[in-house]
């Protein structure tokens, strides 16, 4: 592989290790360009047409870092979210191999990170930063909207079509909990389900036309790790945590507004630390051994460990009130549905919303692969996984705590000639 660098600083000797990167952002923030060898994502109609990708040769004045599949480049690029002027930054991840968990000699490992195993992940684009209050508050606002349209006779879900509906989580019963830490539009989003994370990648989905979705886990550890091995993306000095990670050390015991702090060799900000994020596995008792026990490497997608129960859904990359070990590149939790509703006073529990302390460090961010599934494909990403999910969720909607409407990119113009908007 022939590295063709466009600044002079040089490359961390970590990263020259893992050939198969195509796009590489060295310790000074210099992006550096190199020929993939495999994994190179074929171009599909999806990418071709929609944002951030190049055709053909690469622009000179194109910045940041970029990603070269067949037919073009994989590029950064700005999403609005359509009827509003809140925006999101997506950067490309190249593709490549990675070795996935913690080796046994790894300081403060737990059993559920190994056995480890190779991954072959394809390239993808990720939120530069976590999930803001700018960008939920307006998911947020579409509960009172789709009861609104419900009432207007806008878009009625019915029997047939109710499958491509998408929830709007109920108000907050009491907002002083989810907003402990404020809610600035730049801190990161917290205290939301993973049911209700997936519901906010289907309602983002269907309003820009383009399929978000949360990371795999083997793709968020991937994009956090940024081609190291170490315990964490800088290396493996845990004093050194404080130049990319709001966590117990520095934290003041509260989130920050996202992107303050030292992005990774991905571009990607606060993968460690300010909050933990959601991905769509689930924890199994013996860790990896199910991963581990397939042919190697395991594609990301196979590796996937789809929930099969509420509790244990897995949560990575620590939160403010961490101590430096559980902001590891490998360090996993699951979550604790029941303990984490134990003071919602409603019945059934909201299936949108959590209430105790350590959902304050809970948030999400954005994956977009470089070609989109099938439409039914995409429905698994979004929708309720197991029936007392989707139970309490159809309880919730028919007491008037939460709504549902039905998507699509031309909505906000619609709702706008008839008067209605968040």
């Amino acid at each position: 592989m022939v590295l063709t660098p466009r600044c002079p600083a040089p490359l961390p000797s970590a990263f020259l290790r893992h050939r198969h990167f195509t796009a590489l952002r060295g310790v000074l923030g210099c992006v550096v360009i190199a020929t993939l060898a495999v994994l190179s994502a074929p171009a599909s109609a999806d990418a071709v047409n929609g944002k951030g990708f190049v055709a053909g040769d690469l622009p000179a004045d194109c910045e940041g870092p970029v990603v070269e599949v067949d037919g073009g480049w994989m590029v950064p690029y700005d999403e609005t979210i359509p009827g509003t002027e809140v925006r999101f930054r997506m950067v490309p991840v190249p593709g490549g191999t990675f070795r996935m968990g913690s080796p046994d000699g790894e300081a403060d490992r737990e059993a559920l990170e190994g056995p480890c195993f190779d991954v072959a992940v394809e390239p993808f684009w990720m939120a530069a930063h976590e999930l803001t209050w700018a960008e939920y508050k307006q998911y947020m606002a579409a509960c009172d909207l789709f009861n609104a349209m419900a009432a207007a006779q806008i878009r009625p879900v019915t029997p047939e079509n109710e499958a491509d509906a998408v929830t709007a989580p109920s108000n907050l019963y009491d907002p002083t909990t989810t907003f402990t830490n404020g809610e600035d539009p730049q801190q990161p989003a917290v205290t939301m389900t993973q049911f209700a994370a997936r519901q906010y990648t289907g309602w983002l989905s269907g309003l820009t036309g383009t399929f978000y979705r949360l990371p795999t886990e083997a793709e968020w550890e991937y994009a956090c790790r940024a081609g190291t091995s170490s315990p964490w993306s800088f290396g493996e000095n845990a004093d050194d945590l404080g130049t990319v990670a709001w966590f117990a050390d520095n934290a003041d015991d509260t989130t920050h507004p996202v992107g303050q702090l030292a992005a990774n060799a991905f571009g990607l900000y606060d993968m460690h630390g300010n909050v933990a994020e959601w991905v769509i596995d689930q924890l199994a008792e013996d860790g990896y051994a199910s991963q581990a026990a397939l042919a190697q490497p395991v594609a990301a997608a196979d590796a996937a460990a789809w929930p099969t129960e509420l509790e244990g859904r897995v949560i990575r990359g620590g939160a403010y009130y961490d101590d430096a070990d559980r902001c590891r590149s490998a360090a996993r939790r699951g979550s604790e549905d029941e303990a984490w509703k134990e003071i919602d006073p409603n019945l059934p529990k909201s299936p949108w919303w959590y209430t105790e302390e350590p959902a304050l460090g809970i948030g999400m961010r954005l994956v977009r692969p470089f070609s989109a599934p099938s439409r039914q494909e995409q429905q698994r990403w979004w929708q309720a996984d197991i029936d007392s999910i989707r139970e309490d969720t159809a309880s919730r909607v028919m007491q008037g705590r939460g709504a549902r409407a039905i998507i699509d990119p031309d909505l906000p113009a619609e709702l706008e000639e008839k008067g209605l908007s968040n």
